[in-house]
């Protein structure tokens, strides 16, 4: 596994540098030796904020955690990603081995895999432009809001992001 460590604004010295990398060099018996992991760690104030980027096989798994120590970021993080590593291949191993040859997925669903609508909304959607669809947003109270782009007419989803900015989702 490759590992990258990336500091904004500090320096990361060698001690937090084997620390991180002695923690994700354990996911390498559940991934595969091409696999390459992005670290990126950033202080600002009191908030020590870690955010672990891992792709392997053409899968993208991405976890962060923001504590007021950077060992204990790097641990959080170490714990979500486990959870996530451990529930894919999970996944991955209960397809191979539960369903016969042939066999495909609608037809044998697992009761852990079925999903069920609980609330159904529509409504009508305007062409607004990004700005006017981040004040309808904070209007309701939600963090996310679809709504159709003005400019070119497709389905955008604006979003917050935890820092407090906001995200932009357009359709291709």
């Amino acid at each position: 596994m490759t590992i990258t460590l990336t500091g904004r604004n500090f320096d990361i010295t060698d001690p937090i540098k084997k620390y991180a990398e002695g923690k994700l060099k354990k996911f390498g018996k559940f991934l595969s030796d091409d696999s390459d992991a992005a670290v990126i760690l950033s202080v600002e104030k009191y908030r020590h904020k870690v955010e672990v980027v891992i792709k392997s096989n053409g899968i993208q798994i991405q976890a962060e955690a923001v504590t007021g120590e950077i060992y204990a970021s790097i641990d959080e993080v170490i714990e979500k990603l486990d959870r996530q590593i451990k529930k894919h291949k999970e996944k991955t191993t209960s397809k191979r081995k539960g369903s016969p040859k042939g066999a495909s997925l609608e037809t044998t669903p697992s009761t852990a895999e079925r999903v069920s609508v609980i609330k159904k909304k529509t409504f009508d959607m305007k062409p607004m432009s990004a700005e006017d669809a981040a004040m309808n947003m904070d209007l309701i109270g939600k963090d996310f809001y679809v709504f159709t782009n003005e400019q070119n007419g497709k389905i955008n989803v604006i979003y917050k992001i935890a820092d407090g900015d906001l995200g932009l989702i357009e359709q291709a």
